[in-house]
């Protein structure tokens, strides 16, 4: 079947043809590039994010209760609660956290448990439960259908002027109000938002501020005056009226709309006298109680977060957004101000993830068009056949098109991990076109018997397709287990074993059905006609000129190729040297391209240098391939004198692969460099708003500070969202780092004007030196120049293509850690705790997967929060004394530490004077709680009318033992006759986990350590500690270390698994092929030397005099950022796609040695070793440019510095350093083939 599907393209080229646009043309409308096709095909892309959402399939139950402490949310709320939602079927458990006036309960469901179905059980729940479970008026709902990885859009409203400069002029309750009403609405209505939550500001409310004199002088009760308000707020329908035969509508009017409606509101009426609201109170209007803060750069403003639904596309969500945005601009207010500047109120983003998905992607479209480049180089230097060399590399963008199209139909989003399935399948896609081609190529020299191209064609690929699919289909189905993994690991990487997959499949589809057709087409005999080929020629020149003129330097290319052509026409040159200009002129536009794309040394450095870094590089790669190719068979014949010593390579190299294996530090997951970091330190429990206000302005200005920071946004509490349970005390500043170069409007770094002392010009006449050039003649400048270089507006550089690049970073600033080293100094300000480092995306994945705001912790559940707080605070000492604990990331949480103010009712009083406890917490809740009676309707807007004291009756406890409670027969009771008033500390939150109490004692590791390394020395420390008797673990408390640890060790756990089960897989396909034990095992030995080599290259990354040296003034260190690489889930992807890569060779050559060996039939000693070196010289370049592409193709991956790059290089090391090492078993196969067959001879003499 597979053999006449192949003929019959074949014979029906167009068929292949037509396939071959469809697939494009289908590819092209699905890529997540955003690639611009001129309006000739629709766009249909992929789903685009940064990384994957790795966060636990969860659902959120929020509940309000305002005024409330956590003590009476947790007993009353939470608790029971969280033990009706338990009996939920695929609940795996729940998490929960009560705070000032809400409930939040985590419900965490099993990973196979469907999004809407577990929504779907949870408000069946929530529907049937108990009348009298919960307090009245109490009414749990579900949160919002989003994810961790929701929040996609932050902003701010400020006013501007008409160039966009901040111009103010607004109030805080304005500006909240246009949030709430306007803005939010409009923005909720963008395809794909889930909710828009608001923070910051003042929520508007009318208050009333009751005179308790006035009130005891009229002998009124607080009860009348909540009367008098409650019923002056009501509009009522009167069904219809006919007049005059039409119909009228019947509308009673009586909502509030001034304060006078509700000052004149009569409140009772003493002999025909009326006594208003205004004679008892105070009416005015006042901002609503606030648990949440926004300020930027120390300016206290408004602003708005949006999320993305689940299983929304990120990218098309915060478009539509966009879109949404410009629709309501026009309608949003503006003023005049008292300077005449007319300032217009404007949304400013100060956290897109458009960027980092854009960069991501940019990153893995720069890495795969340069893995497509050099796959061309090596097959064009190793083929030296250009035709051939088209045939092959045409072969990788139509199978990465076709990836994108199964992308879209089976619904897997493109990102980071997902795309990096293709960048890492490179090698293996190649080799499939490597090895047709080079048996079509063998076929036609060896066309002795005149077949048609047709027919050789034909049977060059029906010779070899079982050994391809074999090869292919040992890297696909070895990545199966992949398949299996669950969780964080599992949603990691279960999107790139489908792109790996995918990228396979369509390999060989278009090497076995559209390789051959269009070989067909290529190798055909050439026509004789001299006049086409002049037309042709000269139609290359013409286009070159063109693409010159349009500022296109291929354009020399185009122009070199037809000149070549001409030039053989007329004989000047032969066909053979020809076909060599030709390879050479393809070779150097491909360097030149190398150069220009990848720019290894830098954007600093000219296209000059690293053109001549690029050649070298490949050229001395490729010359140690070709010299390999060379001496192959002198190699070989050594090692088949000598096959003891010569085995004794790779066996001392496995040993000591296994060794560094042992050694090797583990971590979950390398983190993904967002661009952006988030300081999310604490104050003080018992800090007040106005308190943390403060703290948080002077974070803001203290991290403005730096140069390197484009914007800082700090929240102090929470937004209006069930996603946000966070407390006043803690604060999340988003930081948004500037990029090290400036880049223009397309993401390239830019070139700028620079005078000839080597000062950037500005567009209003200045100048600036920036402190990474050299300037000369500084005392021409001395009036001319800008103080501070780096904190200029941007917009004043003149961009110019001769110019200089202009570097964002100080000198001394070489990496994001060295700007959050910066952050760390400037932020230590008293009464804060310190930090881990934390990035927005990151942070929320964890915080909402353990309940804790840093990634290493260590879990206490007890019965007794005070127990919980204080074995927390031994553990903080004992933590750090751990080996590669950063000291001054410990933190215990302080749980009980906020001050309570209790009143405690006297009950024999009550008695004494005829009261109940209602009558007492009645006038509790309105004069102190201030009380929301009723809400106003305006139009689209609500506010609500609050009673209460006023403030300064009620500011501290002797004020409050003041306060009047009305008796029914006699004169009013001051408080403090029926209350003992009393000060306690108690809970901020209380968090729990399935009903247990919990608090977290948090921890970070040193530069340089391993995660899961830090937190054995952790538990190794505190173990110790309880052996010697200094640490007692009281009876009720347990612990358990927790964040991205709990990860890994259960990825650790599927990997026990997963590994072992892709290498069965693999050895029984080779069973399969070549039903021969010893034959399988042979193959096999290529895998464990490749294995070794992985482990090779990670150890030499991890040592610090490994290519430390500069070349070209670079550090090859720096250069391919080489560090301490730890085991992650990451670095053991990459050895299972090294597993399929290094099987290639080994299956390819062991298919040779059966062939060659059933041919020749060998019956000495001789023949056998000559029938090995003849089946070893066959395959030898086929396999040698399988390796060198996979090797080359990584290369720009390992240089990569772009967004991805840290998930990225880790998966690509084992592959590098495997396949660098598995050339080896281009000998290692033959020799033990040649010593089997030995010894079946030996068998047999005897």
């Amino acid at each position: 079947m597979l053999n006449k599907s192949i003929k019959f393209l074949i014979e029906n080229k167009l068929v292949a043809v037509l396939l071959l646009l469809v697939f494009m043309a289908w590819g092209i409308v699905s890529t997540p590039f955003n690639w611009d096709t001129g309006g000739v095909l629709p766009s249909n892309p992929v789903a685009v994010d940064a990384i994957p959402d790795i966060g636990e399939n969860q659902q959120i139950v929020f509940t309000k209760w305002p005024g409330r402490s956590p003590q009476d949310i947790e007993d009353q709320i939470t608790y029971p609660l969280t033990t009706s939602l338990l009996g939920i079927p695929g609940v795996k458990t729940i998490r929960s956290s009560s705070m000032f006036g809400f409930s939040s309960i985590y419900i965490i469901f099993e990973e196979d448990v469907e999004f809407y179905w577990s929504r779907s059980r949870i408000l069946e729940k929530l529907n049937s439960l108990p009348n009298n479970l919960l307090p009245d008026g109490v009414n749990p709902a579900l949160g919002p259908d989003a994810t961790a990885l929701g929040q996609i859009f932050w902003y701010t409203l400020e006013g501007r002027d008409k160039d966009g400069n901040v111009t103010g002029g607004w109030d805080l309750q304005e500006l909240r109000s246009v949030q709430d009403y306007y803005v939010k609405y409009a923005l909720s209505s963008a395809s794909g938002v889930s909710e828009v939550a608001s923070i910051g500001g003042f929520v508007q409310e009318y208050q009333v501020d009751i005179d308790p004199e006035l009130m005891k002088q009229y002998n009124i009760g607080l009860d009348q005056v909540v009367k008098a308000v409650k019923q002056s707020n009501r509009d009522i329908g009167a069904q219809t009226l006919e007049i005059n035969k039409a119909e009228y509508l019947v509308r009673g009017l009586g909502y509030i709309k001034s304060l006078d409606d509700i000052k004149n509101a009569v409140v009772t009426a003493t002999d025909y006298t009326s006594i208003r609201v205004q004679d008892v109170a105070r009416v005015s209007l006042g901002p609503a109680v606030r648990r949440g803060i926004l300020d930027k750069e120390g300016a206290e403003v408004v602003g708005g977060v949006v999320v993305a639904r689940y299983g929304a596309n990120p990218l098309e969500v915060i478009n539509n957004v966009k879109e949404q945005i410009k629709e309501l601009s026009a309608g949003l207010p503006s003023k005049v101000l008292k300077d005449g500047t007319t300032s217009q109120l404007t949304v400013v983003p100060f956290y897109d993830r458009t960027e980092l998905i854009q960069e991501t992607l940019g990153t893995l479209n720069e890495a795969l068009t340069l893995e497509i480049l050099i796959t061309i180089l090596v097959i064009v230097v190793m083929v030296f056949n250009l035709r051939a060399s088209v045939l092959i590399s045409g072969l990788l963008p139509v199978a990465v098109l076709m990836v994108f199209i199964a992308m879209k139909m089976f619904g897997v989003d493109a990102n980071i991990v997902a795309l990096s399935g293709i960048a890492i399948a490179i090698g293996t896609m190649v080799d499939v076109g490597v090895i047709l081609s080079e048996n079509i190529i063998r076929h036609m020299d060896e066309n002795d018997k005149n077949l048609s191209t047709n027919e050789v064609v034909y049977n060059a690929t029906s010779e070899v397709s079982g050994a391809i699919l074999t090869a292919v289909l040992t890297t696909i189905i070895s990545f199966i287990p992949v398949f299996t993994m669950v969780g964080a690991e599992g949603k990691l990487f279960r999107p790139l074993a489908f792109t790996k997959t995918m990228a396979l499949t369509a390999s060989i589809i278009v090497a076995l059905f559209l390789i051959p057709p269009f070989a067909a087409i290529i190798f055909r005999k050439k026509s004789s006609n001299q006049t086409i080929k002049y037309i042709w020629n000269g139609l290359l020149i013409a286009l070159g000129l063109v693409a010159i003129a349009f500022g296109y330097w291929l354009g020399l290319a185009l122009i070199a190729f037809g000149v070549a052509g001409i030039l053989k026409l007329r004989e000047v040159i032969d066909e053979k040297q020809a076909g060599m200009l030709n390879v050479g002129i393809c070779v150097a536009t491909i360097v030149f391209l190398l150069a220009t794309y990848w720019r290894p040394l830098g954007f600093d450095r000219s296209i000059g240098i690293n053109l001549i870094f690029v050649g070298l590089i490949c050229g001395v790669l490729l010359g140690v391939f070709y010299l390999f190719r060379q001496y192959y068979s002198r190699i070989l014949t050594w090692a088949l004198e000598n096959k003891l010593l010569f085995l004794s390579i790779p066996t001392v190299i496995v040993v000591f692969g296994f060794f560094i294996m042992r050694n090797t530090g583990q971590e979950f997951m390398p983190s993904l460099n967002e661009g952006s970091f988030l300081l999310m330190p604490t104050s003080l429990p018992h800090a007040g708003v106005e308190e943390n206000k403060r703290v948080l302005q002077q974070l803001d200005m203290a991290v403005a500070t730096i140069p390197e920071i484009q914007t800082v946004v700090g929240k102090s509490g929470r937004t209006e969202s069930a996603l946000d349970p966070a407390p006043l005390s803690m604060y999340e500043n988003i930081i948004q780092y500037r990029s090290e170069y400036q880049k223009n409007e397309a993401g390239s770094p830019q070139r700028f004007k620079v005078n000839a002392d080597g000062y950037f010009e500005l567009s209003n006449g200045k100048v600036l030196a920036n402190p990474n050039l050299e300037v000369s003649n500084e005392q021409n400048y001395a009036e001319n120049h800008v103080s501070e270089p780096l904190r200029i507006d941007r917009d004043l550089l003149i961009p110019d293509d001769a110019g200089e690049y202009f570097r964002n970073w100080r000198p001394e600033i070489e990496k994001p850690d060295d700007i959050w080293n910066e952050i760390v100094k400037v932020t230590k300000l008293p009464g804060v705790t310190s930090a881990p480092k934390l990035q927005p995306i990151e942070t929320r994945l964890v915080m909402l997967q353990t309940g804790m705001r840093a990634p290493m912790g260590i879990k206490v559940k007890g019965q007794d929060l005070k127990e919980i707080e204080n074995f927390g605070l031994q553990l903080e000492p004992i933590l750090k004394e751990a080996t590669g604990v950063k000291d001054e990331a410990v933190f215990a949480d302080r749980i009980v530490g906020k001050p309570y103010l209790l009143i405690d009712i006297d009950r024999e009083k009550l008695v004494r004077y005829g009261l109940v406890i209602e009558d007492v917490q009645q006038i509790l809740e309105v004069a102190l709680g201030g009380m929301t009676l009723t809400q106003t309707v305006e139009g689209r807007e609500r506010y609500g009318v609050r009673v209460r004291y006023p403030r300064e009756l009620r500011e501290n406890p002797t004020d409050i033992g003041n306060i009047y409670v009305p008796v029914q027969k006699g004169s009013p009771v001051p408080l403090s006759e029926l209350v003992t008033i009393r000060y306690e500390q108690g809970p901020q939150a209380i968090k729990s986990e399935d009903t247990f109490l919990v608090g977290y004692v948090l921890f970070d590791k040193q530069d340089g350590f391993a995660e899961v390394d830090v937190v054995e020395n952790a538990q190794a420390k505190i173990l110790e500690k309880i052996e010697s008797g200094e640490l007692v673990v009281p009876k009720g408390i347990s612990y358990q270390f927790t964040g991205t640890y709990e990860n890994q060790l259960r990825a650790e756990k599927t990997l026990s698994v997963v590994v072992p089960l892709a290498l069965l897989i693999i050895f029984l396909i080779l069973y399969f092929q070549f039903r021969s034990v010893a034959t399988s095992l042979m193959v096999f030995s290529g895998i464990t030397v490749a294995f070794a080599g992985g482990f090779l290259m990670i150890w030499f990354y991890g040592q610090d005099w490994f290519l430390n040296f500069s070349f070209m003034g670079e550090n090859l260190r720096d250069l391919f950022q080489m560090h301490t690489i730890n085991l992650s889930v990451a670095v053991w992807v990459g050895f299972i796609a090294l597993f399929g890569i290094a099987t290639d060779d080994g299956v390819v050559m062991a298919t040779y040695l059966t062939q060659t060996f059933d041919k020749n039939k060998p019956d000495s000693l001789k023949q056998i070793r000559a029938s090995v070196l003849e089946a070893g010289e066959k395959r030898i370049r086929p396999c040698l440019m399988t390796t060198a592409t996979t090797i080359l193709a990584l290369l720009p991956v390992l240089t990569s510095t772009g967004r991805g790059s840290d998930i990225m290089i880790p998966m690509a090391i084992p592959s590098f350093g495997g396949m660098l090492i598995a050339l080896i078993t281009l000998f290692v196969v033959p020799v033990l083939y040649s010593w089997k067959s030995e010894l079946q001879l030996k068998m047999q003499n005897r």
